[in-house]
């Protein structure tokens, strides 16, 4: 008697092998979404704090720079021209002038060098350099870059008559910042007392 000897024939059928794979492209995709929605936050985060990092360094820059001038010639809600000393190292006082661009996106600073100290220096105006302080300004409805205190502290009016009677500054400096976790910018605000020595910083 010849035995014939059926094939047990065990396998996975096509609607297995379809449920399975449609469970893998879901699991991917969860994967997929969470490591990149991570990843964005992390960079948004990142740049958020190069701003503001950046945003800090400059403020302290000007702040340092007005609080040992040693004159102040012209104000604004916008700009300023004093004489301080621009770096540390600098023997003599420079005639400084901090102003926005036509369209207030960037803050710059006019410097120009003195062969000595005021009353007896004079301006090198062929060494006058332009720095860019703050390279995107955000200069929205009631953002004031200076704000001129007496010497109580005093919010002072302008035009200021006598520009002696300012004892104080409030800088403010904001950048704008596009990300769903800031409020549309970055903004520091420093208050300096003039110290008005004729001395090196």
């Amino acid at each position: 008697m010849l035995l014939l000897k059926k094939n047990n024939q065990n396998g996975f059928t096509i609607v297995e092998l379809v449920v399975v794979m449609v469970m893998i492209g879901i699991v991917s995709t969860g994967f997929y979404m969470f490591f990149n929605t991570s990843i964005n936050q992390y960079l948004t985060l990142q740049k958020e704090g190069m701003i503001f990092g950046d945003l800090a360094t400059q403020s302290q820059r000007v702040a340092t720079v007005l609080r040992g001038a040693t004159d102040i010639t012209q104000v604004s809600d916008n700009d300023i021209s004093v004489y301080a000393y621009f770096s540390p190292n600098d023997e003599f006082v420079s005639f400084i002038h901090y102003y926005k661009n036509a369209t207030n996106t960037k803050l710059f600073a006019d410097v120009t060098p003195m062969t000595a100290n005021p009353p007896d220096g004079t301006l090198i105006n062929a060494s006058k350099e332009t720095y860019t302080i703050i390279d995107n300004l955000y200069s929205g409805a009631g953002v004031t870059t200076f704000i001129y205190l007496d010497s109580a502290g005093a919010v002072m009016t302008l035009p200021i008559a006598d520009l002696h009677t300012i004892k104080g500054l409030q800088v403010t400096l904001s950048s704008p910042i596009n990300s769903p976790t800031a409020n549309g910018n970055e903004t520091i605000s420093l208050q300096v007392s003039l110290r008005n020595r004729k001395t090196n910083l």
